[in-house]
């Protein structure tokens, strides 16, 4: 079975860090996509940032580029999502997801395209 288990969302003010972890069981992270998207009632689910663990790629949406940075430990099957200075912006609930397969671009980092997502971890940013 798989699963995606977020971990590490809090409340922290405006200008400090978090770091999510999400934790994968049931698959491994060779040829897929996998990273976070974050959601605010009201809107659309937004996708934050992704990574391929085969060769590396990454990418940000531009609202966070310079402050996040994703990474992942193979051996722990493990993505993080490092996040500094946080803006009252980010707040929001972040989802872990994943979905088969090499990296296509950007628009196939969409909520339908994943096949696999956590239950999400709220991160709350004080002004």
């Amino acid at each position: 079975e798989v699963q995606l288990v977020e971990s590490g969302g809090g409340l922290v003010q405006a200008g400090g860090s978090l770091r999510l972890s999400c934790a994968a069981s049931g698959f491994t992270f060779d040829d897929y996509v996998i990273g976070w998207f974050r959601q605010v009632p009201g809107k659309e689910r937004e996708g934050v940032s992704c990574l391929t663990s085969t060769d590396g790629n990454t990418y940000y949406t531009d609202s966070v580029k310079g402050r996040f940075t994703i990474s992942s430990d193979n051996a722990k099957n493990t993505v993080y999502l490092q996040m500094n200075n946080l803006k009252t912006e980010d707040t929001g609930l972040y989802y872990c997801a994943a979905a088969r397969g090499k990296w296509r671009g950007s628009y196939f980092f969409r909520p339908r395209f994943m096949d696999y997502w956590g239950k999400g971890t709220l991160v709350t940013v004080s002004s």
